[in-house]
């Protein structure tokens, strides 16, 4: 018996699509971040990008849990002095909800060159539409 390895050029890549409407942040970063790696597929090879093309649409109508809509704060640097910057949960839902989920699915996936190709592979929607139609996502739970 031999371990089969896949290589970047065999992988064949699906397209998914999740709707964020009342899910919870992180259960469905989870999924997401799941799919991104390909681990849900049975030629899974750790340093090689076996995942798949993933949508999610409505980001706008996602759940926090708990009271992290007020008490969760989001941090970003400048890289200057004193150039922190800080929102809290609720304010970057209204400005920016495709972030969120961008950050939370960041938060789980390798941090390397692998990690930050994964995520060019994730398309997130505020609303309900979405320019891929034409490579017919899967709908996913």
């Amino acid at each position: 018996m031999r371990t089969q390895f896949a290589k970047k050029n065999e992988v064949e890549r699906k397209w998914y699509l999740f709707d964020a409407k009342d899910r919870v942040l992180g259960r469905l970063a989870a999924r997401i971040a799941t799919y991104l790696r390909g681990k849900n597929k049975p030629i899974f090879t750790p340093n090689t990008d076996t995942g798949d093309f993933v949508v999610v649409v409505n980001a706008g109508k996602i759940k926090l849990t708990g009271k992290k809509l007020d008490d969760k704060v989001y941090y970003h640097h400048s890289g200057y002095i004193g150039g922190i910057k800080a929102a809290t949960a609720k304010e970057r839902m209204d400005s920016d909800p495709e972030g969120i989920i961008m950050d939370a699915v960041w938060g789980m996936l390798p941090k390397n060159r692998l990690g930050r190709a994964m995520l060019k592979k994730l398309k997130v929607y505020r609303g309900s539409e979405h320019p891929h139609a034409a490579q017919k996502p899967e709908i996913t739970q």
